[in-house]
């Protein structure tokens, strides 16, 4: 893998990206972020998550994100899908064959969802799914109205600019605008569930306003593959900071028994 200058160059995109080493013989955690999420958005998270693990952990930001390559206005509503299909193969590719995990959340899971769902994929040894969307709900569009009157009415696009620079714009307006166009409504990604051949661990907030644990409900009677499923109470959106240190103990145990 060649990361230079702190970018990985990948379908032609230059890419935000971090990789923290880990011991040999251990799988790389690819983390993939949220639909407004950045490297810098999982703070020290991928630290924590390699010295709990032993693992070595990628972590980069999409397109449009972070200080990654610009992305345009409007985002197709298959983003996801294109990430999936387009991008992270390549991301993988890179890693020369080495065994890999997907940590993905919000967004990040549904890609990986849908990743691992489409084809064979070699060395791919499971996949951590945390506040995974695979259909609409309407607390889900609940949420996305909420933020977007944050967005017009509050500092939020400030906040998100110390994380994505001059892309913020097309980070927060190509997720939202996406999620509130109204044939949005109709996206389900359950039909690549039966297909995901790597065991699962999904993690799930109780107080999450995003979804709700029909979506976990969903990935463990439908996936193709064991699923280890968590639910935390006192927990949104972010498990990882919500609950940081069950989260770090779930997926330890989850990777040892991989």
């Amino acid at each position: 893998m060649i990361i230079a200058d702190g970018f990985l160059e990948v379908a032609g995109q230059r890419l935000e990206a971090r990789f923290i080493d880990g011991a040999s013989g251990r799988p790389v955690l690819v983390l993939l972020h949220e639909g407004l999420g950045s490297v810098s958005q999982w703070r020290d998270f991928p630290d924590q998550l390699a010295a709990a693990t032993g693992c070595p952990v990628l972590v980069y930001s999409r397109a449009g994100y972070g200080a990654s390559s610009p992305a345009s206005l409007p985002r197709p509503l298959t983003y996801m899908h294109d990430e999936a299909h387009d991008v992270l193969p390549g991301i993988v590719s890179q890693l020369a064959g080495r065994d890999h995990v997907l940590v993905g959340h919000s967004d990040g899971a549904s890609i990986a969802a849908i990743y691992s769902g489409s084809t064979p994929v070699p060395g791919l040894q499971g996949l951590v799914l945390m506040a995974p969307h695979v259909f609409v709900e309407d607390i889900s569009i609940a949420g996305i109205e909420a933020a977007r009157d944050a967005w017009n009415t509050t500092n939020l696009r400030d906040r998100l600019q110390r994380h994505h620079g001059d892309n913020v714009d097309v980070a927060f307006l190509g997720w939202n605008d996406s999620w509130l166009h109204p044939d949005f409504r109709s996206w389900d990604i359950t039909g690549f569930l039966p297909l995901i051949m790597a065991p699962v661990l999904a993690i799930q907030g109780r107080d999450d306003d995003y979804g709700t644990l029909a979506q976990i409900d969903a990935i463990e009677r439908s996936c193709g593959a064991p699923v280890t499923r968590l639910v935390l109470d006192d927990c949104g959106h972010a498990p990882q900071k919500d609950q940081t240190a069950a989260v770090l103990d779930a997926i330890c145990s989850f990777v040892t028994e991989l």
